[in-house]
């Protein structure tokens, strides 16, 4: 249902953190292009510094080549608040972390992970952002 066309993706790039970006939580996913599936690795309950503090553990943690993120629409396509703001935490992570981010449309995301009864939506709604991302990949 992505409106964003798929990514240009080095094949050199294998291993992805996922992030579905929220206020309060930030859900957090890893994957890889050969199996083409993810796995939640919970959410970051912080906000500012301490968010990209836990986040810099999880990249040390898993070494991935690039990073995901989700970016919220409306239904209709139209950009809102948490648009802009997932747009500046995916540069900011850019330019923390020198690592290649790839911006996926995450709409309906977390309804999805919540209608599959998730224990943590977020983790889930990044596990369902990265392997869309995946699958878009030749």
């Amino acid at each position: 249902m992505s409106t964003l066309a798929p990514p240009a993706v080095a094949a050199s790039f294998q291993t992805f953190l996922a992030f579905d970006f929220g206020l309060k939580r930030t859900g957090v996913a890893t994957g890889n292009r050969l199996t083409r599936t993810s796995t939640p690795q919970g959410s970051i309950a912080a906000e500012g510094d301490a968010r990209f503090a836990a986040i810099e553990l999880k990249i040390r943690e898993w070494q991935p080549d690039a990073l995901v993120v989700g970016i919220p629409y409306h239904p209709d396509g139209a950009s809102h608040e948490n648009t802009a703001r997932t747009l500046k935490f995916a540069r900011q992570l850019r330019g923390r972390f020198g690592l290649q981010v790839f911006e996926v449309d995450e709409r309906y995301s977390t309804t999805e992970a919540l209608a599959q009864g998730a224990p943590d939506a977020d983790a889930a709604s990044a596990c369902i952002i990265l392997e869309q991302f995946l699958r878009s990949l030749p």
